[in-house]
């Protein structure tokens, strides 16, 4: 069958070498080993990936190739933090991170300015947010946040939502022709149409959750934090923020299936 030429970011799609899961993970290993040639392979092997992600932010951009840029060095980061044994796929593991990186990048510096008393305001929230999160430790709501700072809850609202670049939990984000992945695809209802009862549902068991493990999904999948960023903000390690979320994703599926 004859391979079409896409370029995106002056990359050939047609060009771009997709691993199988074993050669993956065999190069994975030769890494884990001191093979450096290894993590060339897989930044090669794993550009397809970046590429999806950013055909997502194509209207948002001026200069896709300085984005495409950014989203390697999340692709590098993935590649540099990841461990076969966490039991995921790396592109699982892979896109949250190189997603995350790519918002960074149009958060700091989008051409939409925000006002400076907006921002202080955001970063202000941000602060108490985590000094009550550790007073407290249980996920804080904007109301407690503008209780404590004596401002509005619309205040606090506003400010953190122009930090924010949003995209649909349910968008998916990158798909080869047989592995898709969407920002909420390991707690979601894997059928097309998400129905009223499953999201009062998931609501539900996410509210049944302990406090840090309803915290660390909330934050990976609707914010789109890495287990890195989260480890560092919380205070504990990459292995830890990983178990838990793991064993908060198992809670929630037996409680919605």
């Amino acid at each position: 069958m004859a391979r079409h030429k896409v370029e995106i970011c002056g990359v050939n799609t047609a060009n771009i070498k997709v691993l199988t899961q074993e050669e993956q993970t065999n190069l994975f290993l030769k890494l884990k080993d001191g093979d450096k040639s290894a993590k060339e392979e897989l930044i090669n092997g794993n550009l397809k990936l970046v590429l999806s992600i950013l055909k997502n932010f194509s209207g948002r951009c001026d200069n896709m190739d300085d984005l495409f840029q950014v989203g390697c060095i999340g692709l590098i980061k993935a590649i540099d933090n990841f461990d076969l044994s966490h039991e995921v796929k790396f592109s699982t593991y892979a896109v949250p991170m190189i997603l995350g990186e790519v918002k960074r990048h149009l958060r700091d510096f989008t051409s939409v300015r925000i006002s400076r008393s907006i921002k202080d305001t955001a970063y202000k929230a941000l602060q108490m947010k985590e000094k009550l999160l550790n007073e407290k430790n249980k996920d804080i709501s904007n109301a407690e946040i503008a209780k404590a700072m004596g401002i509005t809850e619309f205040e606090v609202n506003e400010a953190l939502n122009s930090l924010k670049d949003t995209i649909s939990m349910f968008e998916p984000i990158y798909n080869d022709g047989g592995d898709v992945i969407y920002l909420a695809d390991q707690i979601g209802n894997k059928e097309e149409n998400y129905d009223l009862e499953t999201k009062i549902s998931l609501n539900k068991a996410l509210d049944k959750l302990k406090d840090k493990e309803k915290y660390i999904i909330t934050q990976r999948y609707l914010v789109g934090k890495t287990q890195m960023e989260l480890a560092e903000e919380i205070g504990i390690s990459q292995a830890q923020i990983s178990r838990l979320e793991k064993n908060g994703l198992l809670n929630i599926k037996k409680m919605i299936t």
